[in-house]
C-alpha cells in the first residue's frame, strides 16, 4: 500500500495524531462496513427469495417508506427501484399517517424500514395496509420486533456494531439497509432481463443515456477537420495531423469522398520517408469508418477496437461528414 505523505501543520485537531493513523482508521472503518455486509449476506435465506417473488407479482408500485436515516435511505432505494424497472417511490412514514396513504393502492406493495424494528410512526401504517391488502416486505435489525413479525416478509439487516466510535450514529445499519434495498433491486432487474439500453431510458441525461441513446451526428466533430487534397505531401499530412491533435489526416477527393486515412502507424512511417512524397501513399482506404446513425456505445466500442482517438463519419457515399472521438 502506497504510504501517504500528510501535512498536519495546518490543522491545530491534528497536530497530536499522526496523519497516517487517521487513515489506518479509515481503512479499519472500510473493513468493519465490509464485514457487517458479509455477515449479511452469508445469513441470506428463502424469505429473501419470497421478498423477491412477492415483488414481481406486484402490478402497481413498490413504496418505500421509512422515517429519519432510514426515510433518507428510503428515498436511495426507491429511487434505485425506479431506475431499475420496478417502479417506484417512497413516502415519508409521518406523512403517511396524515393523509399521503392515499397514494398506496391495493396494487401496490410496501418496503418498510426500520433497523429497531419497534419505529412507531411506521408501525402505525400496518392496520391500513392490512386493511388495502397490500404486501408488506419489512427490512429491520431485529427479526424479534414487532414490525417483523407483523409484516409479510422480514429480511434481517442487523449489524454487530455501528461504525460509530461511540456505537450511536446509525452508520453500519443503514449502510447495510442500503445494501439490502439495491439488492432487491438488482435481482429484480436480472429476472426481468433489464438492459443497459432500458437503464438508458430512464437516464436521457446522464452519460450512459448519451451513449447508448445519442447518434454519432449529434456529437461528432464538423469543424477544423484534419483534412488533405488528394495531391498532398507527407509533410502537409504531418503537418495537418499535428495541427488537428486527433491523431490522424484524412484525404478527400474534390466531392468530400473520404479516399483514405493516415493514422498513428501511417504518420509514424511518414516519419522515415521522403516528406514530398504523396500522402495519399501511405493512407490506409480500408480505415474503420462510422455511420452517422451509429449509437455513441456502438461509436466508444468501435474506437477503442481500432486503438485510435477518433474515427471518421461518412455516409453511404463515403462521403466524409465529421469525426467521432472517444472522448466526446
Amino acid at each position: 500500500m502506497e504510504e501517504l505523505a500528510i501535512d498536519n501543520s495546518r490543522s491545530p485537531l491534528l497536530e497530536s495524531t499522526d496523519g497516517l493513523d487517521i487513515v489506518n482508521r479509515a481503512r479499519a472503518c472500510f473493513e468493519e462496513q465490509a464485514s457487517a455486509l458479509s455477515a449479511i449476506a452469508a445469513r441470506l435465506d428463502g424469505r429473501f427469495a419470497q421478498a423477491v417473488e412477492m415483488l414481481l407479482e406486484v402490478r402497481g408500485r413498490v413504496v418505500v417508506t421509512g422515517i429519519g436515516k432510514s426515510g433518507h435511505i428510503g428515498k436511495k432505494i426507491a429511487a434505485t427501484l425506479a431506475s431499475t424497472g420496478t417502479p417506484s417511490f417512497f413516502v415519508h412514514a409521518a406523512e403517511a399517517v396524515h393523509g399521503d396513504l392515499g397514494m398506496i393502492t391495493e396494487d401496490d406493495a410496501v418496503l418498510l424500514l426500520s433497523y429497531s424494528g419497534e419505529t412507531e410512526e411506521v408501525l402505525r401504517l400496518l392496520p391500513s395496509l392490512r386493511d388495502l391488502g397490500v404486501p408488506t416486505i419489512a427490512i429491520v435489525g431485529n427479526l424479534e420486533s414487532r414490525l417483523a413479525k407483523l409484516s409479510d416478509v422480514a429480511l434481517d439487516v442487523n449489524v454487530r456494531r455501528e461504525t460509530c466510535p461511540n456505537n450511536l450514529a446509525p452508520t453500519s445499519s443503514t449502510l447495510a439497509t442500503l445494501a439490502m434495498g439495491d439488492t432487491l433491486a438488482v435481482s429484480l432487474a436480472r429476472i426481468r432481463h433489464f438492459r443497459a439500453e432500458d437503464f438508458a431510458r430512464f437516464h436521457p441525461g446522464g452519460s450512459l443515456g448519451r451513449r447508448l441513446t445519442g447518434r454519432v451526428r449529434d456529437a461528432m466533430q464538423t469543424e477544423s477537420l484534419p483534412l488533405l487534397s488528394a495531391d498532398a505531401t507527407i509533410e502537409e499530412a504531418l503537418v495537418t495531423a499535428l495541427r488537428g491533435r486527433l491523431g490522424l489526416a484524412l484525404v478527400t477527393d474534390e466531392c468530400g469522398v473520404l479516399l483514405g486515412v493516415l493514422g498513428p502507424r501511417e504518420l509514424e512511417s511518414a516519419l522515415a520517408i521522403d516528406r514530398s512524397s504523396l500522402a495519399i501513399r501511405l493512407a490506409s482506404a480500408d480505415h474503420p469508418v462510422l455511420a452517422p446513425d451509429a449509437s455513441m456505445e456502438q461509436a466508444v466500442k468501435r474506437i477503442r477496437l481500432s486503438g485510435m482517438a477518433a474515427l471518421p463519419v461518412v455516409d453511404e457515399d463515403r462521403r466524409l461528414l465529421g469525426v467521432a472521438r472517444r472522448d466526446e
